[in-house]
């Protein structure tokens, strides 16, 4: 079964930490005005060790490791939220310590790019809802209309709809050096969900998902076994969200074709694409090389959800069950946290 963590409530701890990569000085300010936000709410916040910028991680792969195993064995810490994803998450998947976590409560972890490459495994191997959403350097940004920010989504004890914002923004973040404080996304382009070839789409399954530069590289492992995990969880059906970052479309296309091959889509019932800003190659769009890759699966495809780097963000729980619809102008997911 997949278990979730209990409701975010204020007054619990919040632990923060860089499994990947770290802020720079120049951001600090960032960093500290994202960890009052959390507190002036009522959350106790504890920053980790991990939190620099030696390099291209925050610190070595024993030191970061150790600190999110602390973190997620420590039952006083009711989420773990890392400012951001990085590039190189992956040294750290093999030294989560699963079997310590097997039969303690959830915790719940939240992230996207990255991020998502230690935390889906959590999900696969444990059974544990992680969050797809906003990292801690985007938690002071308010949700747009339709959405429902990530702090909103932890603490619901009901199933909680999200609808298409029909805006979003290639440029929707501030200049975080100049103003840290900044809070509300520059969404100046109109867009919405669209089905691959038209029509409308009514579906339920459970979410599964992340980021496809990263989560691909988790393929053929113990760590990214998402047709065990559809076979084991999809009684009520599967849903796969991914969402490219910056990769141009053909690498894209190679990484999506791995992943079929992988069998992440043997259970699926729909795929949802993330919006992104990530090149074309040439001609070939990122489009392109969804329907290449995919498009021969006979699949519902949505295209352009609000889960990747381009802003809005709608966050979305692994394990939980979800109902999409499209149809006219309804555009909208319901997510059941239990």
């Amino acid at each position: 079964m997949i278990r979730f963590p209990p409701p975010l409530r204020p007054g619990d701890r919040i632990g923060v930490t860089s499994p990947s990569s770290g802020v720079p000085d120049s951001l600090r300010p960032r960093l500290d005005f994202a960890v009052g936000w959390l507190r002036e709410r009522g959350y106790e916040v504890e920053v980790g060790e991990c939190m620099g910028q030696p390099s291209h991680v925050s610190a070595p792969v024993e030191q970061r490791a150790a600190e999110l195993n602390r973190m997620l064995l420590d039952h006083t810490i009711k989420a773990i939220v890392p400012p951001w994803g990085g590039e190189t998450a992956i040294d750290l998947v093999d030294r989560i310590e699963y079997d310590a976590l097997q039969h303690l409560e959830p915790t719940w972890v939240l992230g996207f790019s990255d991020t998502t490459t230690w935390m889906l495994p959590l999900t696969l191997r444990l059974g544990w809802a992680t969050m797809h959403g906003t990292n801690l350097m985007d938690t002071p940004y308010a949700a747009a209309d339709g959405l429902v920010h990530w702090t909103d989504l932890a603490a619901a004890t009901e199933p909680v709809t999200q609808r298409a914002t029909g805006v979003f923004g290639r440029n929707g973040y501030g200049d975080w050096e100049t103003d840290p404080t900044d809070d509300t996304y520059n969404l100046d382009e109109q867009g919405t969900w669209e089905v691959h070839g038209g029509g409308g789409l009514d579906v339920t399954g459970r979410l599964i998902g992340g980021c496809i530069e990263t989560v691909s590289n988790l393929t053929g492992t113990q760590y990214g076994d998402v047709a065990g995990f559809g076979r084991e969880h999809a009684d009520e059906g599967l849903i796969v969200y991914l969402e490219a970052s910056d990769d141009p479309a053909l690498e894209i296309c190679r990484k999506l074709h791995g992943l079929r091959l992988a069998g992440w889509f043997d259970d699926a019932d729909a795929i949802l694409i993330g919006r992104t800003s990530a090149p074309d190659s040439g001609e070939f769009s990122q489009r392109d090389a969804v329907v290449d890759a995919l498009g021969m699966l006979d699949l519902p495809i949505v295209f352009d959800i609000e889960c990747g780097h381009v802003p809005p963000h709608l966050p979305l729980v692994n394990g939980a069950l979800a109902h999409v619809t499209v149809a006219g102008t309804t555009r909208e997911i319901t997510q059941e946290l239990a």
